[in-house]
C-alpha cells in the first residue's frame, strides 16, 4: 500500500495513478477530501486497486498522526509514503515576507513531512521495512529570490532525507525526487512564453517535464529496482540546471 500525501492534483496525482496502474492499493491524502475522492474515484474505476481518499493538512500534527492511524486502521501497514504535499506562495520582495506566512511554508514543505516520515518510518523499521520517497524541488539546489523560503524548507527536506536513511536502515530506504520545471496546475501563474522560450535555449530536453514523466522515478525508489539506494537526492528536471 501507499501513502501519497498532496496525491490529489499535479506531481502527486500522477504518483498516485502509477502506483495503483503498477499495482498497488493507494492513500489520497491532501487538504480537500472532494478533490481526494475525485482521483480515488478515478484510481478504481481504471484500475480496480482500493483507493482511500483522506483529508490531511500535513502542516498540522494532529491530522498527521490521523491520516497514520487511519492508514493502519485499514490496511494494516504502509509499505511506501511519499511525502509530495507542499506549498510556494508568491511575494513581491522579501521583507514582504510575514512570519504567517513563513511558517505555514515550513509547516507543510518540512515538519509535516518530519512528523510523517518519524511515525511511519517507526513503525516500517519495526515490521517488513518499506520505503519512504520525499519530493523536494530544484529551487532547493539554486533557489532564485521569489522563492527563498520554499527554497530553504525544500533543502531541510534534502538533509532529512539522509537523516532519516540513517535512522531507519537497513529496513527503510529513504531517498528523494528533485524535480525541476513540471507542466502542472502552477503553470497557470507563469509567463509560459517566456518560459517556453527559456527552456528551448537552456533547457538540455528544451521543455518543461510532463507530469506523468515522474513516474518512472518514482516506481524506481518504490521498488527493489532501489534495494542498493537510499539517502539519494535524484534530481529530474530535464538538463535544466
Amino acid at each position: 500500500m501507499a501513502l501519497v500525501t498532496g496525491g490529489s492534483r499535479g506531481l502527486g496525482k500522477e504518483i498516485v495513478l502509477g502506483f495503483a496502474q503498477a499495482g498497488a492499493d493507494v492513500i489520497v491524502a491532501s487538504r480537500k477530501l472532494d478533490a481526494c475522492k475525485a482521483v480515488a474515484d478515478d484510481v478504481t474505476s481504471t484500475t480496480g486497486r482500493r483507493a482511500l481518499p483522506v483529508a490531511c493538512h500535513v502542516g498540522k500534527w494532529d491530522d498527521i498522526d490521523r491520516l497514520v492511524e487511519t492508514a493502519y486502521q485499514e490496511f494494516g501497514k504502509v509499505d511506501v509514503l511519499v511525502n509530495n504535499a507542499g506549498m510556494s506562495p508568491l511575494y513581491p520582495d522579501p521583507a514582504s515576507v510575514t512570519e504567517e506566512l513563513y511558517d505555514k511554508v515550513f509547516a507543510v514543505n518540512l515538519k509535516g513531512p518530519f512528523r510523517l516520515t518519524a511515525l511511519v518510518g517507526t513503525r516500517m523499521a519495526a515490521g517488513d521495512g518499506g520505503s519512504i520517497i520525499n519530493v523536494s524541488s530544484a529551487g532547493s539546489l539554486s533557489p532564485g529570490a521569489d522563492i527563498i523560503p520554499y527554497a530553504s524548507a525544500k533543502a531541510g527536506l534534502n538533509a532529512m532525507t539522509l537523516g532519516f536513511a540513517r535512522a531507519f536502515g537497513p529496513n527503510v530506504r529513504v531517498n528523494c525526487i528533485v524535480p525541476g520545471a513540471f507542466m502542472t496546475d502552477v503553470t497557470k501563474a507563469w509567463d509560459l512564453e517566456a518560459f517556453e522560450k527559456t527552456a528551448a535555449q537552456f533547457f538540455a530536453l528544451g521543455r518543461g517535464g510532463d507530469p506523468a514523466e515522474i513516474v518512472g522515478t518514482a516506481l524506481y525508489f518504490a521498488s527493489d529496482a532501489s534495494s542498493y539506494t537510499t539517502g539519494a537526492l535524484l534530481v529530474v528536471d530535464g538538463g535544466g540546471r
